[in-house]
């Protein structure tokens, strides 16, 4: 017999031996001995200072617990199909790749980065040497931007495709079945890598191909389709169906196809900081507690949204127990973004705040770029941080109250920022659409947070990446409209937001690639 139940737990009760077991036997009147528990789901509550955990259970009461997901992969040796071509091995394009597996077409992709750990050297350099190597970086290369992430599989995209599919081939290849069941899953920037390269590995293995140190510089295109890739401006490669993985830093990609005037359109999309406290703040105010957080809990995470002048000022990517990273794709600009290990046991906590951006009303004076309006922009605020940084991967920087306040911080916090920060007034450095939405909603959210304005926080510029400005249009049957032979796919298309999501698009778009071919 199988009952599906849940329970509410108090952070006592889960701290004693065998709480959830005898917990589950008392509730439903039964021995022990004859139960086996499968956990469907786990969150915690702390909203009150009573915090409690939550639990969906299947309670198998007298049988045994299956051993088997519901869910399987079955890859085809693929070394003789028809191939399908994949520009780009973000998570769009590694889960394009696994799905023609499936479906018996060989998958050959094209990947300007390297693989997983020669990339580690690109970088060391960036964070040591303050050296950017255009295509390895924290942005290109094996795994993409997903590679040396947090790994934060929550996504809103629930319409899309199979969320659980996703999660579960993540496990098929390496992953912790902790994600199966967390409400807020994460894997960690050290755990990812391996995951990475078990994928590549089984790309591999089922006949298909994997080329790293491989950019794509030109597209041939004879009578409104697509028939070749030019590689490195010398080789050319002759193709039927291309899926454009490249993600949402691939500038290069988008000014190809825009001085190919192959149709484009600017998007909205959001800029900012990253804001960095001491975890044992945020954990203070999440926890209701005083000193260290009980061991049962995990590093604290918040979310937040205010709006300001008709925009949206909110809370991107938060890295509990994290560090922030350089994520610059060029010389002369200063990226930053968040991660955390799979531990989360970094002393700081990191959060991308940003500002929503209406390409079609904010930037009156990047209109003469078209719809590269708002890659413009992004580079332009991308240039001054570098500047205001000290012309290096040192990133500009403020106390938190004192970009509020308008003053220029005379010291700052300790940081887990390896290049390094300089004092900067980002309180007027930053263009009013954004400056100002900035400092009006940090001092909302410090009234909605009790402690989180404080001075012991720095804010760090500048958080640009949040998302492609522009997007790849496509049809239904999500390719191109213009360009027969392509689909556009993932974070670079316009059409994902994060690993889970670029995932499940990258499976669609490689089923849509095989019809007719």
């Amino acid at each position: 017999m199988v009952r599906n139940i849940q329970l509410r737990i108090s952070l006592k009760e889960e701290g004693q031996a065998g709480g959830l077991k005898a917990r589950t036997a008392k509730y439903l009147g039964v021995s022990e001995d004859d139960i086996k528990i499968k956990v469907a789901r786990k969150s915690i509550d702390a909203r009150k200072p009573s915090i409690y955990f939550n639990y969906k259970l299947a309670v198998y009461i007298n049988e045994p617990l299956p051993t088997q997901s519901s869910y399987s992969f079955d890859y085809k040796d693929v070394s003789k199909a028809k191939p399908v071509h994949i520009i780009g091995f973000g998570p769009a394009g590694m889960w394009a790749a696994l799905r023609c597996l499936e479906l018996g077409y060989k998958p050959i992709v094209l990947e300007r980065g390297k693989d997983v750990q020669e990339r580690r050297r690109d970088l060391k350099a960036i964070n040591q040497d303050h050296v950017v190597n255009a295509n390895s970086n924290y942005c290109y290369g094996e795994g993409g931007a997903g590679t040396y992430s947090d790994g934060k599989l929550y996504t809103r995209s629930l319409k899309r495709g199979d969320v659980r599919r996703i999660f579960e081939s993540l496990v098929f290849h390496g992953a912790t079945e902790e994600i199966l069941v967390d409400a807020h899953p994460h894997i960690g920037t050290n755990k990812l890598p391996k995951i990475v390269q078990n994928i590549r590995e089984a790309i591999i293995q089922f006949g298909g191909e994997v080329h790293f140190n491989t950019k794509v510089t030109d597209f041939v295109i004879k009578d409104n389709k697509l028939q070749g890739l030019v590689i490195d401006n010398t080789n050319t490669l002759e193709v039927k169906r291309v899926i454009l993985a490249t993600g949402h830093s691939a500038r290069d990609i988008f000014e190809l196809l825009h001085k190919k005037e192959i149709a484009l359109k600017a998007k909205s999309f959001a800029m900012g900081v990253r804001v960095e406290h001491p975890q044992h703040i945020i954990d203070s105010i999440q926890y209701h507690c005083h000193g260290e957080r009980n061991v049962l809990l995990p590093a604290a995470a918040y979310s937040l949204v205010h709006q300001v002048q008709n925009r949206g000022v909110y809370s991107f990517c938060m890295c509990p127990g994290g560090f922030i990273v350089p994520a610059a794709t060029a010389e002369g600009e200063v990226v930053v973004n968040g991660m955390s290990p799979s531990k989360r046991n970094n002393l700081y906590a990191n959060s991308g705040i940003v500002v929503e951006i209406n390409v079609d009303e904010d930037l009156p004076k990047y209109e003469k770029f078209g719809v590269l309006k708002g890659l413009e922009y992004q580079k332009n605020l991308e240039r001054l941080a570098f500047t205001a940084g000290g012309r290096t991967q040192a990133a500009p920087a403020q106390r938190l109250t004192d970009f509020v306040e308008g003053k220029t911080s005379q010291d700052l916090n300790p940081t887990s920022y390896q290049p390094g920060l300089n004092s900067a007034p980002l309180h007027s450095l930053f263009p009013k659409l954004i400056g100002g939405r900035l400092r009006k909603g940090f001092a909302q959210f410090g009234k909605k947070m009790k402690g989180y304005y404080t001075q012991e926080a720095n804010i760090i510029g500048v958080e640009s990446r949040t998302s492609s400005p522009i997007t790849i249009p496509r049809t239904e049957k999500l390719e191109h409209p213009e360009i027969a032979g392509l689909f556009p796919c993932g974070e670079g298309g316009g059409y994902a937001g994060g690993i889970v999501s670029a995932a499940m698009d990258g499976e669609r778009c490689a089923e849509a690639a095989i019809v007719g071919l």
